[in-house]
């Protein structure tokens, strides 16, 4: 399936009252599956998810682990970048190599990997310790 098209098709689902920004966003993960999410936004702003995080939610709901794309789209001028909550979060489950692209629904896109976003990204060899007496 394509990112593309996923991603588009979902953002029109986005529950976007407030902002009026609806987004969608698809991943692939490295079984081959793709998974949707896209924006939910609640009264007590910003208490709502983000595109990009509801797909990862589906992703690990599904039992899948590791993303190798993602796809975000929006109506936008130009591409919107995932925000910073949203970068950590694809870090943890993509190398630095993996391709985000950012589309705007005229057609527009960039494509940038995950390092590109996060550059020097918290991860989990950041709390590991060693023992050396």
């Amino acid at each position: 399936m394509s990112l593309l098209i996923a991603a588009t098709e979902v953002r029109e689902n986005a529950y976007a009252p407030y902002s009026r920004f609806k987004v969608g966003a698809a991943l692939r993960s490295a079984s081959g599956a793709v998974y949707t999410g896209c924006n939910v936004e609640n009264v007590a702003y910003p208490e709502g998810t983000c595109a990009e995080a509801g797909a990862i939610a589906a992703m690990i709901a599904a039992g899948d682990t590791r993303i190798t794309e993602v796809l975000v789209i929006a109506d936008s001028p130009s591409p919107v970048p995932p925000c910073g909550g949203c970068r950590q979060k694809i870090a943890e489950f993509a190398d630095g190599d993996v391709t985000v692209t950012l589309c705007t629904t005229d057609g527009k896109s960039n494509a940038v990997t995950v390092a590109d976003l996060l550059p020097g990204s918290f991860s989990a060899g950041h709390m590991a310790r060693t023992n050396d007496g």
